[in-house]
């Protein structure tokens, strides 16, 4: 909402005093830059929109009446409300403790939509196409290896394990460490632009400006470039449907989802479920009919289990699942039996 009449207000002295309280036990708590930006910039609109009130003397109805008129005029989308709702709750239960504020009230109801992501077909497309060193390098570690486009930007040169063939994503996502793969064709693609780099000491990606960490629209910048060389200039593809492309594909590859949540670092199993709505499940259902097949299995009980409608065979584990249901077989499937 940059550039609106709400921007354009003034901060009373008191709305000053409690932002800078605001971003002291943000900082203090050690939350992410990401989170401090965020919940200090949603509070700074808010005390902007009742600049004619004391910051104490915001109430709950208040802030359903901002969060209306927010999306009334400015047309913002549900995320834009959570984020609204997620600074309120911080600021009103650890800045400054008020019982009137209920933050569940306030939450909109989240919307269940599932990522876009690449086929295998279009992944291949992309590393085929004209890129530069830079553009392999940077797409190669956001599908290869998972990243997120922040820790692409932030990525040390000692965190590139060439020996174990892994990388050390450090202080990703909310604070924490952790280990991913590290392909070998994309390890020599980054020995290369090591050297083209002129040997950097600390950052494999830095900005030529300012020769600190490049900022992740410069390296969004790089991954759209990519995209239009493969020809997908005009589709949703960005930098995160890369990282969804390498879960998704992980899952049809049969890798075990505990597994996956550890390489991208989610700290809840509920967050690597969604890959489970993409994957394809017709791999696993081909391989287990071949294999009945080459078996010779009688035909009596292969009519059972499929009146059953439950498949509870052990190569099923090959693809990470435990029970595979055929839903939408009916009896004219089974008379051909």
């Amino acid at each position: 909402m940059k550039g609106n009449e709400i921007s354009g207000k003034s901060l009373n002295a008191d709305a000053v005093e409690w932002l800078q309280k605001l971003h002291q036990t943000l900082t203090v708590k050690e939350y992410g830059k990401g989170t401090i930006r965020n919940y200090c910039q949603e509070m700074k609109l808010l005390f902007k929109y009742y600049n004619h009130k004391s910051v104490a003397g915001i109430r709950q109805t208040d802030i359903e009446q901002y969060l209306q008129y927010i999306k009334e005029v400015h047309k913002v989308g549900r995320a834009k409300c959570r984020s609204v709702a997620q600074a309120c709750s911080f600021f009103f239960k650890r800045v400054m403790p008020s019982e009137y504020i209920v933050p569940s009230n306030l939450y909109p109801r989240k919307q269940f939509i599932l990522p876009n992501i690449m086929s295998e077909d279009e992944v291949v497309r992309l590393f085929a196409a004209p890129l530069t060193l830079k553009e392999y390098c940077v797409v190669g570690l956001l599908y290869g290896c998972g990243l997120r486009i922040s820790e692409v930007s932030n990525l040390r040169i000692k965190d590139i394990e060439s020996d174990n063939k892994r990388i050390k994503v450090y202080q990703g996502k909310g604070g924490k460490d952790r280990y991913t793969l590290l392909p070998d064709e994309l390890l020599q693609k980054l020995r290369l632009l090591y050297i083209e780099e002129g040997r950097p000491k600390e950052l494999m990606f830095t900005s030529k400006q300012t020769k600190r960490a490049l900022h992740v629209r410069s390296t969004q910048v790089i991954v759209n470039s990519a995209m239009a060389k493969a020809g997908y200039k005009d589709k949703p593809f960005t930098a995160h449907t890369l990282r969804h492309s390498f879960a998704t594909h992980m899952l049809n590859c049969g890798n075990n989802i505990h597994v996956i949540k550890t390489l991208l670092g989610h700290s809840k199993i509920e967050t690597t479920m969604v890959y489970l709505h993409l994957q394809q499940h017709k791999q696993a259902y081909n391989h287990l009919w071949k294999q009945w097949c080459m078996e010779q299995q009688p035909l009596a009980e292969i009519r059972w289990l499929l009146q059953s409608k439950i498949f509870a065979h052990p190569e099923l584990n090959n693809y990470g699942l435990q029970i595979h249901r055929l839903s939408t077989l009916t009896e004219s499937h089974l008379n051909l039996l």
